[in-house]
């Protein structure tokens, strides 16, 4: 009786160990994939459902500048505009230290290419993106 205890109670164990590490990087995952999906047909619409409340954005090496979300919504729709998407791929992403997701992609354009680096950041129990890159290939 005892052992069949034992064996409930890690079994038990495992699966909320399983379910916490597993929710996480599911959450991850899905905003990263929401992100790729508006650079990819450059809606700023959907791309700032992911925004902070201040989001840092860097164009072609002008100085960062900090806008409200709605303000950063405004900039990536004039971005899309003016360089309209034809694909975007990300390179490499991952996790740093702080637990803040990034990402490296290309965004190819009608008239040009772009080097991406998008930051993100935990708030409210999910990932938000705090900072955009953007620099001219």
């Amino acid at each position: 009786m005892r052992t069949v205890r034992h064996i409930v109670v890690a079994c038990t164990l495992l699966l909320v160990a399983t379910f916490f590490t597993a929710g996480p990087a599911a959450a991850q995952g899905d905003v990263m994939g929401n992100v790729k999906a508006a650079m990819k047909i450059g809606s700023a619409k959907d791309l700032a459902r992911n925004f902070s409340n201040v989001v840092e954005i860097t164009l072609d090496g002008a100085d960062a500048t900090s806008y409200s979300n709605t303000q950063a919504e405004f900039v990536m729709k004039n971005f899309f505009s003016k360089n309209t998407p034809v694909d975007f791929s990300v390179n490499h992403d991952g996790t740093s230290e702080k637990g803040q997701l990034y990402a490296i992609g290309t965004y190819t354009a009608k008239n040009g290419s772009y080097t991406v680096l998008i930051r993100m950041k935990a708030a409210g129990g999910k990932y938000q993106i705090h900072s955009m890159n953007f620099i001219k290939d």
